[in-house]
């Protein structure tokens, strides 16, 4: 796998981790953490959909893929307007634990980008999840 996708990836990590930290020491109000924090999960969840949706364009591997594409992008919404609250953030976790066990399932990749890719995704995931949790341990404080 490219440098430069190892690179973004992780970079994408910096608002999940810097948020809670900035919440924690006071730099931020819940209310301002939680909008900017949620808001930030839901546009990267949408972004694994365009995984998806590329895929699904130009190498299909079954008829439903072209509609998990649009999952992520209709679960972060729906999170973010239905419940504007810590619920937001368990949703939106277990949309990024179910949509990287899909990635290894359905990407049509070489055996080696698969394990790389899916290398990366699990610790991605695994970092954002537990940012999620802290900012949920952190609301009820």
């Amino acid at each position: 796998m490219q440098k430069e996708v190892k690179t973004l990836g992780y970079l994408g990590l910096i608002p999940f981790v810097t948020i809670p930290i900035a919440l924690q020491m006071g730099m931020l109000s819940y209310a301002q953490a939680f909008a900017f924090f949620s808001q930030y999960s839901a546009i990267i969840l949408s972004f694994f959909g365009g995984v998806h949706w590329f895929a699904a364009l130009t190498e299909p591997t079954n008829r439903h893929q072209i509609y998990v594409a649009m999952l992520p992008s209709i679960v972060g919404w729906l999170a973010l307007v239905v419940f504007a609250d810590a619920r937001t953030l368990g949703v939106l976790s277990l949309a990024y634990v179910g949509m990287v066990v899909y990635d290894k399932f359905t990407l049509r990749l070489s055996k080696h980008m698969i394990v790389e890719y899916t290398r990366m995704r699990v610790i991605l995931t695994t970092i954002v999840v537990i940012c999620h949790a802290a900012m949920i341990w952190l609301s009820s404080r």
